[in-house]
């Protein structure tokens, strides 16, 4: 289905809709990955499709997906994810091995991704899954399901606004793991 931009209005193959926003979701991956994090992105943005409908908001979201090699490879993905397909924000998925060099290189890509952030101005959510944090596959897969989801819905977040997490600060929410909650004294 092509998506053209009218006039303040949207035309979707003949039709068209008013008041609907367009937003674009690159989303970067890396074959290195033992885990196809995109899939729990994919879904992330549908769910939140789904919900918006059932209150009546009514945005279109598109999905670009890059794939690269390795973690380091990243930041030039999410890079052309802005300037070549027009991005509006990034999901960056790796997953980093247990050996020291595969933390220095997930560092590096970690550095890189802030360099295009700041060089575009948007927004990149990181989103990476180290092979030691968990003490079975099955563990390592989960924290990558729930990292992923939540950092994609925290994009979509994000695109609606700056003030639109704000309601969650300070309240110890992680990513991946179970949240730790606010310090209350």
């Amino acid at each position: 289905m092509e998506t053209i931009k009218n006039d303040g209005n949207v035309k979707n193959d003949g039709n068209v809709k008013s008041n609907v926003a367009i937003k674009k979701v690159g989303i970067a991956d890396t074959m290195f990955s033992r885990i196809d994090m995109f899939k729990f992105a994919e879904q992330a943005i549908k769910d939140s499709k789904e919900k918006e409908i059932e209150i009546g908001i009514e945005v279109d979201i598109e999905i670009e997906r890059y794939t690269v090699p390795g973690v380091k490879d990243l930041p030039v993905a999410c890079k052309k994810l802005f300037d070549e397909w027009d991005c509006d924000i990034v999901v960056a998925l790796g997953m980093s091995g247990s050996m020291p060099i595969d933390k220095t290189c997930t560092h590096e890509a970690s550095l890189g991704i802030q360099h295009v952030q700041l060089d575009t101005n948007r927004h990149i959510l990181e989103v990476f899954i180290h092979q030691d944090e968990a003490m079975t596959e099955k563990e390592l897969y989960e924290i990558a399901r729930r990292r992923t989801y939540s950092h994609t819905l925290n994009a979509l977040a994000l695109l609606k606004g700056k003030a639109t997490l704000t309601p969650k600060a300070g309240m110890g929410i992680r990513q991946g793991k179970d949240d730790v909650g606010p310090i209350r004294i």
